[in-house]
């Protein structure tokens, strides 16, 4: 496995890797990997030729009082978990690397954008739409990889390729949960022991949510007081939303009679958590 810190090196690399006509693929990570990293990376070593991770903790997507100073960060333990699974190259830039003096170039999703984690935090996607943009002309992937817990990033990725005619499939897999039902995040590590019971509570509302869909209930705003109610009663615990949403557009429903997205993001004393469901047949989650 090689490891690249420079854009046009990279570039070479794949441009060089497509021209034998092999196939590339892509798992976009901010690093400090766990196995929900790993799941993505398998997937593309099974699927692709060639498979390229990127480790990179993106300043553009984290707002003021943001923890971009303090996210987790090793990157030689990153790179030894990569290798493991079989990824054939890390790209792991600098912040001065992607964005260099005089950067003023954005892109930007709008109408997906500004809900959720959108409206929580200003900015935030159009930092991620940028970096992975800038990632898939760098990589040039045929596939590029990402998870379920993070649903409306990988929907709006979906959509900036579909607008912007990225020749490349985005494949969005399962969450990733530890035995007790938390998703996998790299921001875990932050909860101390008394917190991380604490955090049970955002799988257990999902639960209930679920629940109540599989007893018949579809009235949105009754699933989203009852997921509400499980969350209100861990005192470490505060809501930063609780949506049920049309999984196509993200709008807002009343009556669910299609598939729809209800997630939530809760606060753990400091640590924000994010998890989700996908309620109704929708193929894309697994596929797209």
């Amino acid at each position: 496995m090689i490891v690249v810190t420079d854009a046009s090196e990279m570039q070479k690399l794949c441009r060089k890797i497509k021209l034998q006509g092999k196939t590339i693929g892509l798992v976009p990570t901010m690093g400090y990997l766990h196995e929900g990293h790993l799941s993505l990376m398998r997937r593309s070593v099974e699927e692709n030729d060639f498979t390229v991770a990127s480790v990179f903790v993106n300043p553009t997507q984290f707002g003021e009082n943001e923890d971009y100073d303090t996210y987790p960060r090793d990157l030689n333990r990153d790179i030894k978990l990569a290798e493991e699974v079989g990824v054939d190259a890390v790209f792991a830039p600098s912040a001065e690397e992607m964005y260099p003096i005089g950067y003023c170039t954005y892109v930007e999703v709008l109408g997906l954008t500004e809900v959720m984690c959108g409206a929580s935090r200003p900015g935030h996607f159009r930092g991620v739409t940028t970096v992975v943009s800038k990632l898939f002309n760098i990589t040039q992937p045929d596939r590029a990889y990402f998870g379920q817990k993070d649903a409306q990033q990988a929907l709006v990725v979906r959509r900036m390729v579909r607008d912007l005619n990225f020749p490349l499939e985005i494949v969005i897999l399962p969450t990733v949960r530890e035995k007790d039902g938390l998703a996998l995040s790299s921001r875990n590590t932050y909860l101390n022991d008394e917190e991380r019971k604490a955090a049970l509570v955002v799988p257990e509302s999902l639960r209930k949510g679920k629940e109540l869909l599989q007893s018949g209930e579809r009235n949105a705003a009754k699933i989203i007081e009852a997921v509400k109610k499980v969350i209100e009663n861990e005192p470490l615990a505060r809501i930063d939303y609780v949506d049920l949403r049309d999984i196509e557009t993200l709008r807002e429903v009343e009556t669910i009679n299609g598939p729809v997205l209800v997630a939530v993001a809760v606060w753990i004393g400091k640590t924000r958590l994010i998890d989700n469901f996908v309620w109704g047949d929708y193929p894309c989650f697994g596929k797209c």
